[in-house]
């Protein structure tokens, strides 16, 4: 298996927009630094949406303006449609991300209209954004299950990809929204859709409700995938996935990326103490294993001295 593996960290958009305690601009830029220090270096921002609706992003202008002068590293801002585009790119956003879901009830559920519908919502915003040179990322939810329609074919997913794919989308995020995916399945998912959309364009963005994520993860990294979704702490969750975990924890993959000899190029203390600061602020103990383990080992340390 070869390196090459590159992290996009979602915690300060995806993890933050799904937990209880909204963090303030200054908070949520402190988070960002943070990650940054740490070697993180594609990191997902913020979201220019309603603040009526995602109250937690309220600010992302902010947040974005507020970490752009880091030129050599790349920050991602989602935006759902043409106003949030303009919004995005009026602060200077460079890279977006557009989302779908493979799954008609969820879709429902999340934006209150069908799979084509939401399709048809971000095509201009594509064609804007590549018109001015912005790159798009696209994202699709329950790629591998629905917390409404339940199991999800492989076919669903596959559509929504191409129509992200052909639109212009540089890269294509399979979201394991509730996390029920299992390393067979996750295999399956990633051929099928690498027949339409290059592997090398594929990310994984794979939740650990069931604790399948890091098998899940490496699964797809013997199928050629090479790109992975993670959040520090393992913050976030959904909303609308009853009983839904947050995303894969940042630290558990560089763990395992490490042992696998791939150079992350991440300081792992450095990950932990900005999962620790973000935890003091959202009043809440990170459900990494590995920030679990060596903030007990400090604290062990700390007795003994």
């Amino acid at each position: 298996m070869s390196n090459g593996v590159r992290i996009v960290e979602v915690g300060p958009r995806d993890g933050l927009q799904n937990e209880q305690t909204s963090v303030s601009v200054e908070g949520r830029i402190v988070f960002i630094e943070a990650l940054l220090a740490a070697g993180l270096h594609t990191i997902e921002v913020g979201a220019f949406v309603s603040p009526k609706a995602i109250p937690q992003m309220v600010g992302s202008d902010e947040v974005l303006r507020g970490v752009s002068h880091h030129a050599d590293s790349e920050f991602h801002v989602l935006v759902p449609n043409e106003k949030g585009y303009e919004a995005a790119r009026a602060n200077g956003a460079k890279v977006i991300a557009v989302f779908g879901s493979a799954s008609e009830g969820f879709s429902r559920a999340n934006i209150n209209c069908s799979v084509a519908e939401s399709i048809e919502r971000f095509k201009p915003v594509v064609a804007r954004a590549r018109a001015d040179g912005v790159k798009v990322r696209g994202y699709i939810s329950c790629v591998l299950g629905c917390p409404y329609d339940g199991e999800v074919k492989p076919k669903a997913v596959v559509d929504v990809a191409k129509v992200l794919w052909d639109l212009g989308c540089y890269e294509v995020s399979l979201g394991d929204t509730i996390g029920v995916g299992t390393p067979k399945k996750a295999r399956e998912l990633l051929r099928a859709v690498a027949g339409y959309v290059p592997m090398t364009h594929l990310a994984m963005h794979f939740h650990d409700t069931y604790g399948q994520a890091l098998a899940n993860l490496y699964a797809g990294m013997e199928e050629g995938a090479r790109v992975i979704d993670s959040a520090a702490g393992g913050l976030g969750g959904c909303p609308y996935a009853p009983g839904a975990t947050g995303n894969v924890a940042t630290e558990d993959v560089v763990y395992m990326l490490e042992g696998l000899g791939a150079a992350t190029g991440v300081d792992m203390t450095k990950l932990v103490q900005a999962t620790n600061e973000i935890s003091k602020l959202i009043d809440c103990s990170p459900v990494s294993r590995v920030a679990t383990a060596l903030n007990a080992k400090r604290r062990l340390a700390n007795k003994r001295e």
